[in-house]
């Protein structure tokens, strides 16, 4: 089914890692389409080689906290010095596991963040989910201006990398326009 001016998403978690996000680019760029890298700034800090990748190739960038860190377990000053310790600017937030306190999210909203979650989970870090059933999820739950988040991380690697092309020609033949936030 075509559907003309529709714009889906695609988001990458936790990265930069050099085993996976060079070949997340590779993807990407081999179907000309931009996405937004949610990125944990200690991996920014530890790759910033792989980092200027994915600024070079002009995908968007997302603050995920420096140390991936579980909102609802972290004390509100730890957390929003974890969040500004992030070492790029950038106004995209996305909380590790989607979760963040109510005051969390007011803090960071008022300190000019956009929190940007997402409406499909791939599972792509879960070894128990095959890269059909990721697959068949963005088939069934793809709606016009749907999120999809992947994670490139060495957990979900091969399952991940395996799906992608998969997943950018199926939304492509759809009549998506595939765009970074």
């Amino acid at each position: 089914m075509f559907r003309a001016g529709t714009n889906v998403y695609l988001t990458f978690d936790d990265g930069p890692i050099p085993e996976v996000t060079p070949k997340v680019l590779d993807i990407l760029a081999h179907y000309k389409v931009k996405a937004t890298f949610f990125m944990v700034g200690e991996n920014i800090d530890k790759h910033p080689e792989v980092f200027e990748q994915v600024i070079k190739a002009g995908h968007s960038i997302g603050n995920h906290t420096y140390n991936h860190l579980k909102g609802w377990r972290t004390p509100f000053r730890k957390y929003m010095a974890n969040v500004a310790k992030f070492p790029k600017e950038t106004k995209l937030f996305r909380p590790p596991y989607g979760k963040a306190w109510l005051w969390q999210r007011y803090a960071l909203h008022r300190r000019g963040y956009q929190l940007i979650y997402w409406d499909i989970l791939t599972r792509d870090y879960d070894a128990s989910v095959t890269p059909e059933q990721m697959f068949s999820l963005i088939q069934r739950e793809t709606r016009p201006g749907s999120i999809i988040n992947f994670h490139d991380s060495l957990k979900s690697n091969e399952r991940m990398l395996a799906v992608l092309p998969q997943v950018i020609e199926w939304l492509q033949t759809q009549g998506y326009e595939i765009k970074s936030l």
